[in-house]
């Protein structure tokens, strides 16, 4: 039996070492005491791929401690049938949920076991945030079958609602706690996808391998394996094109701005855009321009107050507008909102911008005087926002960037912010400037170092050196529009195409039809420590950042995707 975390975490660092073809270790969740739950993932545990059945071992969840041994075994004893298993079946695993159960302090020991679906609280419950990551993580996770392993004297099979369907019997008895995880999951429509198969096993040791070889010679006697109902609906979810996901977007979001931030106005310039690409499937940009009408008109102003960066990124769409209809009066707009941005000393951030030189603000600055310099061709707008850019500082070694100066956070949406607001300062920054290449190699250093920490799912964590943190829906979207945009302008060679496929498949997949999202973290500025950004709530539903970064991205996608089959036109 194993007895400490550095224990636990050693064995399985050794089980993926010794198979790498079969698992790579990961992490699933984050426990009370700040603790990443692991994981062992198959190679192809998100792959479209369905010919083999996806089985998620779990272990833990009672915090009993003799419990570990036996899960290490049933991986052990796997590993040693994997020639004949590893075409038919695609194990993955959570052997130790309650990982704290094993610190020093006893106090830590609870049960895991019931209290599902949790419904609020993600992922900053006090008393168990295991519960909410395991849940969320399982459900976009969506094997076809799950597999609970118990420590008991007696050898008891049970199983969940959803194993009906599947295509042989083990002979379970049905689970009477419908509150477990595992009977949570067999019920109703977990999360929005749909049930998913469970089966519980009470075991002890010595017989252990003789029952899981009746699971698996089960699972091999059938020829074809049809997903779960909860991993058909991710597939259905995948299968939607660029344009069908952005229309969902388009319908949700874009309606309305009731104040001036760039949450609401990027999904405004969204829509727009979309008119663009596809005019006959999407609203008319006069049908758009109503939204915005009374900021047009004069008749709202909305610089009545000293604006900060959000809001001055909220009329981005006065851009797009003036692209659509050549209305002067969204362009005066866009240049009143640059203006704001007034260079000061050198080295220090330009008016309505963090002193301390925020991750967001580059977003800001690149986004709005990269337009105002297309529009107008002078040049103080592209030396405030190089000057910017440039003096921030904020960029460590590893290329990712801290979330300012004094916060040495390697937040997820944070990054997304750097990487979109250099990306954008590249899409206007003409090629002969003096500055360009200096910001252009601060931005491939940030994106390969990006490359290098995506998730199997395509998403990032929320504290992206935080392995375990949850899966952040926004900075997803915006790394992915960064890496786009640079294929499509050439910046980056063509193996960061895989990142981007991968990216907005994590993306579509937490996107429903009415477009609701999945774990968008909430409005955060800096944070005293991770703790703070691990605790930020994570939003299940409707979001207007999300929305309108996903839109974004959704077109993003779909112009890089015509302009490799060799379309013509040319976008920004």
């Amino acid at each position: 039996m194993l007895d400490t975390t550095s224990g636990f975490n050693s064995a399985l660092a050794a089980l993926a070492q010794k198979h790498p073809d079969l698992w790579e270790l990961s992490a699933c969740g984050v426990t009370r005491l700040r603790q990443g739950i692991p994981a062992l993932l198959a190679q192809d545990a998100y792959t479209s791929e369905t010919k083999r059945v996806r089985v998620l071992l779990i272990g833990g969840l009672s915090g009993a401690t003799n419990d570990s041994g036996l899960v290490l075994k049933a991986l052990e004893l796997s590993a040693e049938q994997a020639e004949r298993l590893a075409p038919k079946v695609a194990l993955s695993a959570v052997p130790w949920a309650d990982l704290d159960a094993f610190m020093p302090d006893s106090d830590n020991m609870r049960d895991l076991s019931g209290g599902y679906p949790p419904a609020d609280n993600f992922y900053f419950d006090s008393n168990a945030p295991e519960s909410r990551y395991l849940w969320r993580w399982i459900c976009l996770q969506s094997p076809d079958l799950l597999l609970e392993i118990r420590s008991g004297d007696t050898v008891r099979w049970e199983s969940n609602d959803a194993v009906e369907i599947l295509p042989f019997t083990i002979g379970a008895s049905k689970m009477a706690d419908n509150d477990s995880l595992l009977g949570a999951l067999g019920q109703g429509m977990p999360d929005g996808l749909g049930p998913i198969p469970g089966l519980r096993l009470t075991i002890n040791e010595p017989e252990l391998g003789l029952e899981l070889g009746r699971l698996w010679e089960s699972l091999l006697q059938v020829w074809s394996w049809h997903p779960s109902p909860a991993r058909q609906e991710l597939l259905d979810r995948r299968s939607r094109t660029n344009l069908e996901v952005a229309n969902i977007l388009a319908s949700a979001y874009g309606h309305r701005l009731e104040t001036v931030v760039y949450t609401q106005g990027v999904a405004i310039s969204g829509r727009l855009q979309l008119a663009a690409l596809s005019p006959d499937m999407a609203s008319s940009a006069s049908e758009v321009a109503s939204v915005v009408e009374t900021f047009l008109s004069g008749e709202t102003d909305p610089f009545e107050k000293p604006p900060g960066g959000s809001t001055l990124a909220g009329l981005i769409w006065a851009y797009d507008l003036a692209q659509a209809n050549g209305d002067q009066r969204a362009s005066d707009l866009l240049i009143r909102a640059a203006n704001y941005y007034q260079a000061t000393s050198q080295g220090e951030a330009p008016s309505t911008a963090d002193p301390a030189f925020r991750v967001e603000d580059m977003f800001y600055c690149g986004a709005m005087l990269g337009r105002a310099f297309e529009m107008t061709g002078d040049q103080k707008y592209l030396e405030t926002m190089t000057s910017f850019l440039l003096d921030a500082g904020t960029q460590q070694e590893n290329g990712l960037f801290w979330h300012d100066r004094s916060s040495p956070y390697y937040w997820g949406r944070g990054n997304g912010f750097a990487a979109l607001g250099f990306v954008e300062a590249l899409t206007y920054l003409p090629d002969a400037h003096p500055q360009r290449e200096a910001i252009l190699q601060i931005h491939l250093k940030h994106l390969a170092a990006l490359l290098q920490i995506q998730q199997q799912t395509g998403m990032y964590w929320q504290i992206l050196d935080f392995a375990g943190s949850y899966q952040e829906f926004t900075g997803t979207c915006m790394i992915g529009y960064a890496m786009a945009r640079g294929l499509r302008r050439g910046w980056l060679d063509p193996s960061y195409r895989a990142s981007v496929d991968l990216a907005w498949r994590g993306v579509k997949e937490r996107i429903d039809d009415a477009g609701n999202v999945v774990d968008a973290c909430i409005s955060t500025g800096v944070q005293k420590n991770v703790a703070e950004y691990l605790d930020r709530t994570a939003i299940f539903g409707y979001d207007d950042r999300s929305g309108s970064l996903a839109l974004w991205f959704a077109l993003e996608t779909e112009r890089l995707d015509r302009e490799m089959r060799g379309a013509t036109t040319k976008w920004n």
